[in-house]
């Protein structure tokens, strides 16, 4: 059982590394499909990647439901930090989640069990944050969307294989839809709704 003492630390500046964090976050937002680096090292429980506790120490509050996927919840250590660190509630029903943690993402759920959120308030949607293998190897992506130049290229090892073409439900969601963030280590991508796949490459 662990104990209050024996959890993974949190930011050693909670301030000046939550604002750190949080332009790195904007900034992969405002820049879909481009790698961008935490440089804010945060204690972590076993399942989660430095990003992913940095993103939580950050983004998550009181006021933000999470849901955690079979890896991120096959021990109770996840949740115990979330709670230690961010007061945010840990949900069974990820269709009221303000976040999901996936740890797993080959056994990422059809989205449809996550929110979609709602003409009139869009941002009541689910953000997926997957852990995947790594965002500077494997298959290119090409990407198009809102504040990229033309079409960005990601070379990424992503579960699951066919994310891009789950996420193509977005366009007829659109406003609502599922925004992602990719995590592999301390590097971050992120994958709003309004991005889109034009060709996968070897």
């Amino acid at each position: 059982m662990t104990t209050v003492a024996e959890l993974p630390a949190g930011f050693a500046d909670k301030v000046l590394s939550a604002q750190s964090t949080f332009r790195t976050v904007m900034d992969a937002i405002a820049r879909p499909g481009s790698v961008q680096r935490i440089t804010a090292v945060a204690g972590t429980p076993a399942a989660m990647m430095r990003g992913t506790a940095a993103i939580a120490l950050t983004l998550f509050d009181h006021d933000t439901p999470i849901w955690l996927d079979s890896r991120m919840s096959a021990t109770a250590d996840v949740a115990k930090w979330l709670k230690f660190h961010t007061s945010a509630p840990v949900i069974a029903d990820s269709s009221i989640s303000s976040f999901a943690l996936i740890g797993s993402p080959r056994e990422l759920p059809p989205l449809d069990r996550f929110a979609f959120g709602s003409n009139e308030y869009p941002d009541r949607s689910t953000t997926l944050i997957l852990q995947v293998d790594s965002l500077t190897q494997g298959p290119a992506l090409e990407l198009r969307g809102p504040g990229i130049d033309g079409t960005a290229i990601l070379q990424a090892a992503i579960q699951p294989h066919d994310l891009f073409e789950r996420l193509a439900i977005n366009v007829a969601l659109f406003p609502r839809g599922i925004d992602v963030v990719l995590v592999h280590d301390d590097a971050i991508v992120a994958i709003p709704r309004t991005t889109r796949l034009v060709a996968r490459g070897g």
